[in-house]
C-alpha cells in the first residue's frame, strides 16, 4: 500500500507543478518584454559568427511576441527609461533578478524573457518565461525543441508556446 501512495505522489507531482503555472493572468496587465536573446552554441556559430538571418529572426520572434500580448488585452510598455541598463545586460533571461528589478523600475506587473539556443542548423530550443515581478512567481513558461532553421519554424514554435501555454487559460 505504501509503495502505491509513493508512486500515486511522485506521478502527480509534475501535474501540480504545471496546475501552478495555470492561474488567471491579470486582463490588461502591464508587461516588461526584455526581448528574445539567441546563443548560439552551434560550431557553426564559432567559426562564421553572427548570421544575418538569425538576427532577423530574433527580431522577428520580439515583434510577434509583441503583437499577441497586445491583441490578447495586455500592454506591453517602453523600456526606454532602462534601456542604459538592459544594454548591460547578457541574457535577462538569466541575470539573477535583474530582469525584475528592471521591471519593477518601469511600473510592470509582469516581466517577460524569452530566449532561443541553437545546438545546431537543425536543432534549436525557445523558451519563453512570465513573471510577477512583485513575487517573482514563474506565472507561465515553455521550451520547445524546433527542427530546421527558418522563420516558418521559429514562428512555429512561438505560436505553439502562445497558444498552449501563455494564453491557455484565457
Amino acid at each position: 500500500m505504501q509503495r502505491i501512495l509513493m508512486t500515486l505522489c511522485l506521478l502527480l507531482i509534475p501535474a501540480f507543478a504545471m496546475a501552478a503555472l495555470d492561474k488567471p493572468l491579470m486582463p490588461g496587465a502591464r508587461i516588461a518584454f526584455f526581448g528574445m536573446t539567441f546563443i548560439d552554441t552551434s560550431t557553426e556559430g564559432a567559426y562564421d559568427g553572427v548570421r544575418a538571418d538569425q538576427t532577423a529572426r530574433t527580431q522577428l520572434l520580439e515583434e510577434e511576441v509583441r503583437k499577441r500580448f497586445a491583441e490578447k488585452g495586455f500592454r506591453i510598455i517602453e523600456n526606454d527609461p532602462v534601456a542604459d541598463e538592459l544594454r548591460t545586460v547578457t541574457n535577462p533571461a538569466h541575470c539573477y533578478g535583474c530582469e525584475r528589478r528592471m521591471a519593477a523600475e518601469l511600473g510592470a506587473d509582469y516581466v517577460l524573457v524569452g530566449e532561443v539556443q541553437k545546438v545546431s542548423n537543425l536543432i534549436l530550443s525557445m523558451n519563453l518565461v512570465l513573471r510577477d515581478v512583485e513575487s517573482g512567481e514563474m506565472l507561465r513558461g515553455l521550451a520547445v525543441d524546433i527542427r530546421s532553421n527558418t522563420d516558418q519554424s521559429w514562428l512555429r514554435g512561438l505560436n505553439y508556446i502562445l497558444k498552449n501555454h501563455m494564453f491557455k487559460k484565457m
